[in-house]
């Protein structure tokens, strides 16, 4: 299925999963040598009432806030560290499924699309994304709640899975849909092999 279509996305996914890599690469290596500030946002105090006479509102308005922003000047390794972990992990998730989906596209335009080494390699990125999203969002979670946390030690900090987990069902249909390729090649070759 050597189509012009299939060669573009297969270019275009291995171009993004490189960009991607390069962005994982240069955000590590400009936390690592950056000494400002490290900042996190918290819902710890949401809906927490703000003194009236603070705010410029009129009487009986009661103002509340929805999130609360910290930061730490002349943060501590741990603490710059933590701040990598809130946002690297997406990077590396994206750069890595960018590859796989690159690999898979590039085998069915040199093999065609119901292979076994396509039916593979859908598996493989089925599973990929379904794990590796909600041990990236728990990484990320976890950075940014103990981020809070030594910040402002009243917070606590505790396992917390962070971002979007919608990805986990389209890697469990990715899965799915690799195991009924995998099938189809296995009764297509049981019927080549007896005709």
């Amino acid at each position: 299925m050597n189509t012009r279509l299939t060669r573009a996305l297969a270019s275009v996914t291995f171009m993004l999963a490189v960009l991607s890599g390069l962005a994982f690469v240069g955000t590590g290596f400009t936390h690592m040598i950056d000494d400002g500030a490290v900042c996190v946002q918290t819902g710890f105090w949401s809906n927490a009432s703000l003194a009236p006479d603070s705010l410029s509102v009129n009487t009986g308005v009661e103002a509340s806030s929805s999130a609360t922003r910290l930061c730490q000047d002349g943060p501590s390794t741990g603490q710059r560290a933590a701040d990598l972990g809130s946002e690297l992990p997406w990077l590396l998730f994206g750069t890595l499924a960018l590859l796989l989906f690159s690999r898979l596209l590039k085998t069915v335009q040199l093999q065609g699309p119901f292979t076994e080494v396509v039916a593979q390699r859908l598996s493989v990125l089925g599973w990929f994304i379904a794990v590796g999203t909600p041990l990236a969002g728990l990484v990320v979670g976890w950075s940014q709640s103990w981020l809070v946390a030594s910040m402002a030690p009243i917070v606590g900090s505790g396992p917390t899975v962070s971002g979007s987990q919608e990805l986990v069902l389209a890697g469990l249909a990715a899965v799915i849909m690799g195991k009924i390729m995998r099938q189809g090649v296995r009764m297509r070759e049981d019927l080549e092999g007896t005709i």
